[in-house]
């Protein structure tokens, strides 16, 4: 459905995207996840046709971005990053201001339905100024619906909202999501989780890791972290603790407190206790774990990848 071929985009010196190759299939909802600046917005904007590729090429449904633009845009929808709303208008007034921008017939029926599917009726005679953030996300939700695309692009559609109403849109998403492709960018790994049935990771333009969440742990990865708490000289806990089979790195986020991470699934809680013994620190603390998305995201996009 979505064929994105070695995508660059360069503003002047400066590469945002470098050589990006991916694919979404119908029906999927693929996350776009990386840090803020990583080029998640770029990739949007250049799939949506509002920016030229500066060479790959990209096609929704067999159409390409370049030559046949105002065909795709006619499939898709569309809710950017700073969801443009005329704040003067209200609701009914905006969606249906919309509607006819896109020459939709019917366009009484077409807003009945948005509004209902993102339960925006009791909001329908509301000025957009008076509306809370998260009712504007679902105003800019239901804009993009209209038409009924079958294919959804939503960038970073919960930025700025608060956790009751992230996770009304997320909702949202997921009902949604059961009858369209969705691709949406974020930069919150819990939305990944949630929703995504698959995720691309992006650092500094370049994709870094994709597949589902658990494949994007174990290629990644397939390592366990031990999570000690021990009362002792920092330098000397870290070093002693660095010496230990299979210990890859060793950090300290807070005091006493160490993150201890394993290049396999040999279980080093016991050496750890006999250190403590040894050189007489006061273990307070030992749990192990196996690596999380957090983890494999925090690596993927603070090492030097690019």
């Amino acid at each position: 459905m979505i064929n994105v071929n070695s995508l660059t985009k360069k503003f002047g010196n400066t590469t945002v995207l470098d050589h990006l190759s991916f694919q979404v299939k119908q029906g999927e909802i693929l996350g776009f996840l990386g840090p803020n600046g990583a080029g998640k917005t770029t990739t949007m904007r250049i799939l949506t046709g509002i920016l030229a590729p500066s060479s790959g090429t990209v096609s929704i449904n067999q159409h390409d971005i370049l030559d046949q633009s105002l065909v795709i845009r006619k499939q898709i929808g569309y809710l950017p990053e700073n969801n443009p709303l005329y704040e003067t208008m209200r609701v009914y007034e905006y969606l249906e201001f919309v509607a006819k921008s896109k020459q939709l017939p019917d366009i009484t029926a077409t807003v009945k339905q948005v509004v209902h599917d993102c339960h925006l009726f009791e909001k329908i005679t509301s000025p957009i100024s008076e509306l809370s953030k998260g009712y504007r996300q679902r105003v800019g939700l239901a804009a993009a619906l209209l038409g009924n695309p079958n294919i959804l692009f939503l960038d970073e559609p919960t930025s700025g909202l608060d956790p009751n109403q992230a996770a009304e849109i997320r909702k949202l998403i997921r009902n949604i999501g059961k009858t369209k492709t969705i691709v949406f960018s974020t930069h919150i790994l819990a939305e990944v989780q949630a929703i995504c049935d698959r995720a691309i990771i992006i650092n500094q333009g370049k994709i870094v890791a994709q597949g589902t969440v658990n494949e994007l742990i174990s290629q990644t990865q397939g390592k366990v972290q031990i999570q000690a708490e021990i009362e002792g000289s920092v330098d000397a806990v870290t070093k002693a603790l660095q010496q230990l089979p299979d210990v890859q790195t060793v950090s300290a986020p807070k005091i006493h407190q160490y993150i201890i991470e394993l290049s396999g699934k040999q279980d080093v809680r016991k050496a750890i206790f006999e250190l403590c013994v040894q050189h007489h620190w006061i273990l307070l603390g030992l749990r192990q774990s196996d690596v999380s998305l957090e983890d494999v995201f925090r690596q993927l996009t603070t090492s030097p990848h690019a």
